[in-house]
């Protein structure tokens, strides 16, 4: 199940943004504020301020929480006080219930139930959601706005019920004085939680926002295709024609596979996962009976339905009984008829019309005819969102480096006992260990890689495989670690290694390991090399570290965070086009076959890592792109990571 947690202040947005999200998901919602205002409403009921009365009233009549984001309702005992804990009595008086630490571990306690009884997932809002409540969130966003759109959204929200903009402005304000001054506030942010100011953001921007985030660090669920049929019709042959190798066993028996088995395929853009079945009879023995009620259970669990029949054969009276059974599920179904292999067998293929299924799509798994026109009507098919949860969003971190710098030593240092096996002999680790490593307040994915060798294209074996299980693993991560020997000048082989994450495209921290045997000669000599040879990404944070005794491995985890914060940052289009129009006049490009190009506008086009396009009536020369970029850096600050300046050439209408 993933947690969302939306943190901020009283205005910011949250309610909104959250729904918005949890409907777009089909997830719950959880409006830890409204259960605040019910035991603040519950007080001044009793007309008590005593923990004890409050707490004893709250046993009487139990606070609960309608969890549908479309409809979401707070009860106390039976009564809906949805409305009631609104009023502006309950707004005063919420912050001084909510400061009772009796009070607060009773509600956690509520939270916490309530998070649990999620299914695939729940959107959190509130305050402390990432520190205290869900400390262990997937997502961690906190939401903030300037004190004036905060105070005109509630008052909206409200439609002036509360005094105007100007009364609001005033309680939204001793709210947050008051808030701010507790021992623990709840207004702090968490330190792994993405910042985000909605001031200028319109409701939909602030979801866009976010659900770029939820899609770049795949926590939405993928939708699930599930392919059924009969034994022996060819279901694993397409499904190894869709993901592009022969991962599916395929043999003439029937029968081959038995339980349900899950890949990723991917096809024009959009991610899902296919399910390979068992032959589904309907008339099983034996084992068939277990076979068939896995395949039907994938029926259920699927979000598309594609019934694969043997053209060759045609339809039994046996698909008719199994056609019955997919009408029920009422999901999106596709017939497939496998096996055509030519236009003979396609006019052949037209009787499956019978079956009731709509028209037949047509292929040969084995030799891929029809394979693409397939697959783009599956993907039509699919929704936003499905029920397979491919990340458990830990932050992926891969160790890089060229053999014996100590990525291992780094690895066990970082978790405080053996993880990794050391050795001073080069080349010790050759698969990709994974590793959930808990340091510096947060849970982390690291992967402990192979060093990569100077001629590995020309590596054979153990020493092949283990590069391109490296590759894989960058390419997986979502921040690399690149680990360079202190102790010995930095080598070709390094800086092959730190260009190739940079165009992987990928956040970077460079540590600089085994400080404990650089003297003050070496050092004088480590910031020249620094300076000669790691110019080109002057933007990555470098941490001196000594894994073997634990020196400075703390300061890791700030790096990683500031990096991958910049990774995924966006700037709001205003903002940029206000620094881009500042710049041009300052520094306008320059003149390129005796006429200057005109830049009209910027957009930011993604994050992971941020890439930016600049429209212009004509080329730009590459040495601007850089001046661009480095302008950008020094305006927006994107420590650690790579960031992309494209120019597009768009031509405006004569007319304009």
């Amino acid at each position: 199940m993933i947690v969302v947690a939306l943190d901020g202040p009283s205005g910011s947005g949250k309610s909104s943004t959250s729904k918005n999200i949890a409907i777009r998901a089909g997830w719950s919602y959880l409006d830890t504020g409204a259960l605040y205002r019910a035991i603040t409403f519950i007080a001044l009921s009793i007309k008590s301020d005593d923990p004890n009365d409050i707490i004893a009233a709250v046993i009487e009549s139990p606070i609960t929480f309608n969890s549908n984001p479309r409809d979401p309702q707070v009860f106390v005992g039976t009564t809906n006080v949805s409305e009631e804990i609104r009023s502006l009595e309950v707004t005063e008086k919420v912050s001084i219930i909510s400061a009772l630490p009796e009070v607060r571990a009773e509600l956690l306690t509520l939270q916490r139930s309530i998070i649990a009884k999620a299914d695939r997932g729940i959107v959190v809002e509130g305050r402390d959601i990432g520190t205290v409540v869900c400390p262990d969130a997937a997502l961690k966003i906190y939401l903030t706005a300037e004190i004036s759109a905060r105070a005109a959204r509630r008052d909206a929200e409200q439609e002036g019920a509360a005094g105007g903009v100007d009364a609001v402005a005033q309680s939204l304000s001793n709210r947050d004085e008051i808030d701010s001054n507790r021992t623990i506030s709840p207004l702090s942010m968490a330190t792994d939680a993405v910042h985000i100011d909605s001031t200028e953001l319109t409701l939909d921007e602030t979801v866009e926002r976010i659900w770029e985030l939820l899609s770049q660090r795949s926590l939405l669920g993928l939708p699930i295709v599930a392919i059924l049929g009969r034994p022996n019709v060819g279901k694993s042959t397409l499904i190894n024609r869709f993901i592009g190798r022969r991962e599916a066993i395929v043999e003439d028996t029937p029968g081959v596979t038995r339980d349900r088995v899950q890949y990723e395929c991917e096809w024009g853009g959009r991610r899902f996962i296919i399910m390979d079945t068992g032959g589904w009879e309907s008339k099983p023995d034996g084992i068939s009976v277990q076979v068939s009620a896995s395949a039907e259970l994938a029926m259920y669990e699927a979000d598309v339905l594609c019934f694969v029949v043997d053209a060759q054969v045609g339809a039994l009276d046996e698909d008719d009984v199994l056609v019955q059974e997919l009408r029920k599920a009422k999901k999106p179904t596709i017939l497939v008829a496998n096996k055509v292999d030519g236009d003979n067998d396609e006019s052949d293929a037209h009787a499956l019309w019978n079956i009731g299924l709509g028209e037949p799509h047509f292929v040969s798994a084995l030799h891929g005819r029809g394979s693409g026109d397939l697959l783009d009507s599956i993907t039509k098919l699919l929704p936003e969102v499905g029920a397979a949860q491919v990340q458990d969003g830990y932050r992926r971190i891969a160790l890089i480096g060229r053999p014996n710098v100590g990525k291992s030593s780094l690895l066990n240092a970082l978790a405080g006992e053996n993880r990794s096996i050391v050795d001073d002999v080069a080349g010790t680790t050759r698969d990709p260990v994974d590793e959930l490593i808990e340091f510096g307040g947060s849970i982390w994915r690291f992967v402990d890689t192979a060093g990569l060798k100077k001629r590995a294209n020309q590596a054979s074996g153990t020493d092949y495989y283990a590069t391109l299980r490296t590759q894989t693993a960058l390419e997986r991560c979502e921040c690399a670690v690149v680990i360079l020997d202190a102790s010995v000048p930095i080598s070709e082989q390094d800086l092959r290694v730190i260009t190739m994450v940079e165009e992987a495209g990928k956040a970077m921290v460079i540590v600089m390991n085994k400080w404990d045997l650089v003297d003050d000669d070496r050092r004088a000599q480590l910031d020249k090399e620094i300076e000669r040879h790691l110019d080109q990404v002057e933007w990555a944070q470098i941490v001196n570290v000594a894994a073997k005794t634990g020196w400075h491995r703390d300061r890791l985890a700030p790096a990683l965070r500031t990096a991958i914060d910049s990774w995924e940052r966006r700037v709001p289009t205003s903002k940029l086009n206000s620094f881009l129009g500042a710049l041009i006049g300052a520094t306008p490009p320059p003149v390129r076959g005796g006429k200057q190009p005109k830049v009209y506008y910027a957009t930011q086009a993604g994050i992971a890592p941020p890439k930016f396009v600049v429209f212009s009536s004509g080329w730009i020369e590459a040495s601007y792109r850089r001046f661009i970029e480095r302008r950008l850096r020094e305006e927006f600050k994107f420590p650690g990571t790579p960031v992309q300046v494209a120019i597009r050439v768009k031509e405006r209408d004569k007319e304009q």
